[in-house]
């Protein structure tokens, strides 16, 4: 047996990690459907009472709310990617080590 293959889940948790940046300089591309439309939303809201000469502090602090909800999700799906590439090599490594020990102990 070879090496492991973990090529889909090394590409998967670059692509994650990249969104994770993304998403640390507030970028946009990587959000989900609904995290995008409360982005948004929060953004809209504080604009209003902005141009209303009102103070935004509850809008910012619903946008600072959405970012670190999509960062939190993004962390998680890193988290559970590396977990199972970690699986699959100590697998891949168990059937390796159980293949050497039943052809050492095949000689006598």
């Amino acid at each position: 047996m070879g090496k492991p293959d973990t090529r889909r889940l090394d590409r998967e948790i670059r692509q994650t990690t990249r969104k994770l940046e993304a998403v640390r300089n507030e970028e946009m591309w990587p959000l989900t459907g609904a995290e995008r439309r409360a982005v948004l939303a929060a953004l809209a809201g504080g604009s209003y009472r902005v141009m209303r000469g009102k103070s935004p502090a509850r809008a910012e602090q619903r946008l600072q709310s959405a970012w670190e909800t999509v960062q939190i999700r993004l962390i998680a799906e890193i988290t559970a990617l590396q977990t199972e590439r970690q699986r699959l090599v100590n697998e891949a490594a168990k059937e390796k080590a159980a293949k050497v020990t039943k052809k050492s102990s095949g000689w006598w």
